[in-house]
């Protein structure tokens, strides 16, 4: 009686978390909610002198040098060639590239006319707004469907929207915005052409077809952060162009269902399976449509910031941190990626938690005339808070423990508030995560702040990065984590390879992981039951050991990933020559059963396409540790013991 009452609670407690966007107000509620377009002043207007003078002074005048290096900026158009060698080479980076700096140029001419306000930067963006929407797909080729239909070049007459013409279309609403009036000076097609393309590309696609990323998949993965970041630059531009209110609040409807896909699967720890490195998009996204939702409704939306899971899922970004420089990188995860500083500090603002305003304080930066392509509305926000941003304690903090049972995930150090001493995580979960690696059961270790193993995480993206070639890529495979091979066999991908027994433990003095890795591998494997334990004893060492059952004893080969040089001193100790860029070098010792396996090592060659993004981030100097159990058997165990010397 009392389990069923628990899980009444339980069901109730649930309910009540759904729909937490668009179970809140009726359409037509929202429709009077909304602040109308014509009075709708989120930021100052240009002619606003009053307020663009409270706007932070160096930021302003660093953007409107950067401006003036662009009056004469060459346009350039996107040649067909270009967008076809996602198809004939794989590289997507050649298109991005001259995509994505139009895109900055333009939001950089835009912000440095409003602050000067002396007209001379609206001929170029007149002639940046006029380039963009005569570009045939204002997304990037590698969003493309693989069909023989497309084969690299867009069908203009089957618009869709992905990531970057939903950015594009933000660009485009706050030229409207901001300048429009000096705009209709020039002409009056300025303007009505960024409706027309906005509405054409965007508004009709969103409001009259299905997209993947709206909902789960066929597999039942929930959306990833497309979801949240397309709807924060739809969000954008249906409350800055749409006229007709009848329009703007059906549109904010669907957008708000739309985000509930991806909030509702959300784990109610905040557990972002694609990792710090796409949280940025992902519950960073989230808070941008709150945040501008509130800007329209007069703080109608406020109330989403009480609720637990939202809470979590911000402080995701500072539970998941190793160091200052270092990220948990799983899966295609960056292990140091930026940090949106003033976006942070105003989303623990939001939510009331002190420590992540000042971890975003800790990685604020001066003003350097860069605006930032991504998000763009974000620059807005940052203009006007930096009085209170400026004068934010820094402060990391660097948690001792953290749980995170829906993505199962276990972080741990030796010391809180401290990189001081051992670090380590790992994971459970299953092999259809979005942006997934096969790589249940993995872990890593870092020292004083360094790596020392490592996930590789991801390289550069190419066309089989998202494709039916993606697990040909080395380090999306499980024999390329610190993941076993059993009876010769690897991990493969899908939702049913994962995890089971999964239990969490800790106390003052370890923190240990125990999961059973056996149902992560195909029937090749032939495991009864892989039962590994992840343990950190706190000041001491890390301890992996396996426990396992097989069906017929082959070969069995235990890997582990390095960014530095190993050599095996003796019989039972392997030695890590671990070099971090700013510490001491120090030896870390493996220690393992000599009678039992033989160890090698190998420097994994960084030739291909992809291995580019492995470079700028680890250097050239990918190892791979292979202990291969020489002697079999259905039953045993193998164990590490990890230790700085």
């Amino acid at each position: 009686m009392l389990f069923l009452t628990v899980f009444l609670f339980y069901l109730q407690i649930t309910a009540q978390q759904q729909n937490l966007l668009s179970g809140k107000y009726s359409t037509q509620q929202l429709q009077e909610l909304l602040i109308p377009k014509a009075q709708w002043t989120p930021f100052p207007r240009t002619d606003d002198r009053a307020g663009w003078a409270k706007a932070n002074e160096p930021m302003m005048l660093a953007i409107v040098k950067q401006a003036t290096s662009y009056i004469n900026y060459n346009w350039p158009s996107i040649p067909a060639t270009l967008s076809l060698l996602i198809d004939r080479t794989g590289d997507r980076n050649e298109y991005q590239r001259v995509s994505y700096e139009k895109r900055e140029v333009l939001g950089t001419l835009i912000l440095a006319e409003v602050y000067e306000n002396k007209g001379r930067f609206v001929d170029p963006i007149i002639n940046g707004i006029w380039n963009i929407c005569e570009e045939s797909f204002w997304g990037v080729p590698a969003h493309l469907p693989r069909a023989k239909d497309y084969s690299g070049l867009m069908d203009v007459s089957q618009p869709f929207v992905e990531l970057f013409s939903a950015e594009t279309a933000t660009f485009l609403a706050w030229a409207d915005y901001f300048v429009g009036e000096k705009l209709d000076a020039v002409s009056p097609q300025v303007r009505k052409r960024i409706y027309y393309e906005t509405n054409n590309r965007i508004f009709q696609p969103l409001m009259n077809k299905p997209h993947g990323w709206m909902a789960a998949n066929a597999n039942g993965r929930p959306p990833n952060n497309w979801n949240p970041w397309i709807c924060s630059n739809w969000l954008n531009a249906a409350l800055l162009l749409e006229k007709d209110a009848t329009k703007r609040a059906a549109m904010i409807t669907k957008l708000l269902t739309v985000l509930d896909a991806f909030l509702n699967p959300y784990p109610q720890d905040g557990g972002c399976d694609e990792g710090p490195g796409y949280w940025g998009a992902a519950a960073a996204s989230l808070f941008d449509n709150i945040a501008l939702l509130n800007l329209a409704t007069n703080n109608a939306f406020n109330y989403v910031y009480e609720d637990e899971k939202i809470k979590n899922m911000a402080r995701f970004i500072y539970r998941s941190q190793i160091s200052a420089a270092y990220f948990l990188n799983f899966a295609d995860a960056d292990p140091q990626p930026g940090m949106a500083a003033s976006m942070i500090y105003r989303f623990g603002k939001a939510i009331h938690d002190t420590s992540m305003m000042q971890f975003g304080a800790f990685y604020r930066k001066p003003a350097s005339g860069r605006v930032s392509r991504s998000h763009y509305f974000r620059n807005l926000f940052e203009l006007f808070m930096q009085d209170e941003f400026q004068q934010t304690p820094q402060h990391l903090p660097l948690p001792a423990d953290v749980w995170l049972p829906g993505i199962q995930v276990m972080i741990a150090r030796d010391k809180q508030g401290s990189t001081d001493g051992l670090f380590v995580a790992a994971k459970g979960g299953h092999n259809d995560e979005s942006h997934n690696h096969n790589d249940v059961g993995n872990y890593i270790v870092y020292y004083n702040g360094a790596p020392v193993l490592i996930d590789i995480g991801r390289g550069t993206y190419t066309r089989k990065t998202f494709g039916d070639r993606r697990y040909n890529i080395w380090y999306n495979c499980s024999d390329y984590h610190n993941t076993p091979t059993i009876n010769g066999a690897n991990q493969p991908p899908g939702p049913g390879y994962k995890a089971t027994r999964v239990a969490y433990n800790k106390s003052k003095l370890y923190a240990e992981l125990s999961l059973d890795m056996a149902g992560a591998y195909p029937e090749q494997a032939a495991a009864t039951s892989w039962q590994r334990s992840v343990k950190l004893n706190r000041g001491k060492n890390v301890v992996i050991k396996d426990i396992f059952v097989l069906k017929k004893a082959g070969a069995i080969t235990e890997h582990l990933m390095t960014c530095y040089p190993a050599e095996i001193i003796k019989p039972g100790e392997l030695v890590i020559h671990y070099q971090p860029k700013n510490g001491e070098p120090k030896d870390f010792v493996i220690q393992y059963n000599a009678r039992q396996m033989q160890p090698t090592v190998e420097k994994i060659p960084l030739t291909a396409m992809e291995d580019k993004g492995v470079q700028d981030k680890w250097g050239d100097n990918i190892y791979r540790i292979n202990f291969t159990v020489t002697t079999p058997k259905t039953n045993d165990a193998i164990q590490f013991v990890i230790a700085p010397k």
